[in-house]
């Protein structure tokens, strides 16, 4: 505890020793950020005081995004930042522009040798490659629908669906996604998961298609309709929802031959409250399948099984969660824009599934991290 407790004291300080001028002189310097047409990305950074996502390219390196929006308003003036850090800790390239706090916030997904912008519209304008030195290249952007095949990346799911193929650096629709899909999953050895809702009583289905063609489905089961979607290295696993509440999981191991509806494993579905727009559903490399909400509680399986489950121990209050490999990502952040931070903010991670947490830094240079053997 009293580590949890050092951790958790020097995470409240904030990004720099500055933030101890007081709030006023702080909510003073987060104005001018938001207000500067050319800030500064170091500052935008601060002002944030964490990021908003993180991805991660195949050599390690990560891009944070960071927002600053307007405080009194869902309109007014905002600003954005990108920071690129390299796999020793060193930050590489970063960049920030002036905005609006309207506007929809950068997305970036990791694929091999960089990172992708994901279009924030209804089509693929928008998309453009970074490289992990933080340099920007044009994208191939098609109308002609991919066969998915292994390697491509899913980018976005519908509304727009989009697959990144790095071969040839093509932004596409994949082929062959029924009309009714409304969740997609696209593993590593190109199959394509989709969930159909199909407009008359039958039940909802989970079809799975590779390079076009299409090589089963499962009905879900009654009473359940079918939720957030995840697949990876033959595991695929359906949230279930009775009456929009979460009440459970259906799972395969075996690439679709065979299904199973776990409702119990360790995880008080009944307990999730948040609703299924808040849920995280994430698959790690070895198999092993991570659920919770925002804001919320987190559970890992014991093994890639997925039978059973433990809760997570996290250091912070974690706003949003991401995994790359089977390594954690978790963000802690104020959920509206305001000028004070949050008691542990900031991004933290964990590479031994949630024993230990070491909170990123964000100075732009290596010092030791901040280490926490957090409680419950």
């Amino acid at each position: 505890m009293a580590a949890v407790s050092a951790a958790l004291a020097l995470a409240a300080c904030g990004p720099s020793a500055s933030d101890d001028r007081g709030p006023g002189d702080r909510e003073a310097r987060y104005r001018r950020v938001i207000e500067d047409p050319h800030p500064r990305p170091a500052d935008v950074i601060e002002a944030a005081g964490a990021p908003t996502g993180v991805a991660r390219a195949d050599d390690g390196s990560l891009l944070l995004t960071f927002d600053a929006g307007n405080v009194e308003d869902d309109e007014g003036p905002a600003a954005s930042a990108w920071r690129i850090v390299g796999p020793d800790g060193r930050t590489v390239a970063e960049h920030a522009e002036h905005g609006e706090a309207e506007a929809v916030r950068a997305e970036f997904k990791g694929v091999p040798g960089g990172f992708v912008r994901v279009p924030a519209g209804e089509s693929a304008d928008g998309a453009y490659a970074l490289d992990v030195r933080g340099r920007r290249h044009a994208v191939d952007v098609s109308g002609t629908p991919l066969r998915t095949r292994p390697g491509d990346i899913l980018l976005a799911e519908p509304e727009p669906a989009l697959v990144y193929r790095p071969a040839t650096h093509t932004v596409a629709p994949p082929a062959g996604v029924p009309d009714d899909a409304v969740r997609l999953a696209v593993d590593e050895r190109g199959t394509a998961w989709s969930l159909d809702q199909s407009l008359t009583e039958a039940p909802d289905r989970v079809v799975r298609q590779r390079d076009g063609r299409t090589l089963g489905s499962t009905a879900v089961p009654r009473p359940y309709a079918g939720g957030a979607l995840t697949a990876r290295g033959g595991t695929a696993a359906l949230s279930l929802l009775q009456a929009d509440d979460l009440r459970g999981l259906l799972v395969t191991t075996d690439a679709g031959g065979h299904w199973r509806t776990m409702l119990d494993g360790g995880v008080p579905w009944r307990e999730l409250k948040r609703g299924p727009e808040f849920l995280v559903l994430e698959l790690l490399a070895d198999g092993r399948l991570l659920v919770g909400e925002e804001g919320g509680r987190y559970w890992l399986a014991d093994d890639r099984g997925n039978r059973a489950f433990h809760e997570l121990r996290t250091p912070a209050t974690f706003t949003s969660f991401a995994v790359a490999g089977t390594t954690l990502y978790g963000i802690a952040d104020a959920t509206t824009a305001t000028y004070d931070l949050v008691e542990g903010e900031g991004l933290w991670i964990s590479r031994d599934g949630g024993d230990e947490w070491r909170r990123h830094e964000r100075h732009g240079h290596r010092s030791p991290a901040e280490v926490a053997r957090p409680s419950m």
